[in-house]
């Protein structure tokens, strides 16, 4: 039996660096230096903190009086990679096949990879070996999960010895 781990980050790489901002609000509120709120935020993130440079910025805006913890928008031109027509046809394609790699989907709808990765990310999916699969499962997924533990529970009961002690020393 082979054994799959994989860690989940409860948050994307976007919605963690807009914590941080928040935090670096609240610490330059609290009066607290540059080098010291960045280091406080390195002693929770880790290796996940925003660059020291990033960090001295935003204490930096918020000590001349920025209250929003959003960036600035862009100049510049607009995606136009991220539409509702590529969204739907990156799902079409992750469900109808899901060993697809962003790579694949990326070459065969002609956009970026950052962006396909970015459009499952808001899809709720997440990578498994370098593919991506649905977060949450279908109600035929759930049945089918109940319906095979139910099995396997009724076999035990029918044979405890199922396993063989051999297992178990």
């Amino acid at each position: 039996m082979e054994v799959v781990l994989c860690t989940l980050s409860s948050l994307s790489r976007r919605a963690m660096i807009r914590e941080q901002t928040a935090n670096l609000k609240f610490l330059a509120k609290l009066g607290k230096t540059p080098s010291k709120s960045f280091a406080m935020l390195q002693q929770v993130y880790g290796e996940e903190t925003m660059s020291r440079t990033c960090a001295f910025e935003w204490h930096k805006r918020f000590k001349e009086g920025q209250e929003e913890v959003e960036d600035d928008a862009w100049s510049g031109r607009p995606s136009t990679s991220r539409t509702a027509d590529n969204i739907k046809r990156v799902k079409q394609m992750v469900r109808a096949d899901r060993r697809l790699t962003v790579r694949m989907i990326a070459e065969e709808l002609s956009i970026k990879k950052d962006t396909v990765w970015s459009i499952t990310e808001n899809l709720e999916m997440r990578k498994v070996y370098a593919k991506k699969v649905p977060k949450l499962l279908s109600k035929d997924q759930k049945q089918r999960r109940v319906t095979d533990c139910q099995d396997i529970i009724e076999r035990f009961e029918d044979d405890p010895d199922l396993l063989g002690s051999q297992y178990w020393r």
